[in-house]
């Protein structure tokens, strides 16, 4: 989690988009925007996928069971 927050806080500040501004256009508020870059509160996956989505991003998620 701490790696997405951080990854978004980047995204969102090289897009020139204020917290506020990025919970419009995922719908949801300020604060949550907040909690979710400083890894304060586990956001839904759903939500972190709105987020990148917004900003712009491609998300590509790798697992491997050894």
């Amino acid at each position: 989690i701490d790696l997405l927050g951080q990854a978004i806080k980047q995204a969102r500040r090289e897009r020139h988009l204020t917290q506020e501004q990025l919970g419009e256009l995922v719908g949801v508020q300020k604060a949550q925007i907040s909690k979710i870059e400083n890894s304060i509160k586990n956001a839904r996956l759903e939500t972190i996928l709105k987020v990148f989505n917004a900003l712009g991003a491609r998300v590509n998620f790798n697992v491997e069971l050894v």
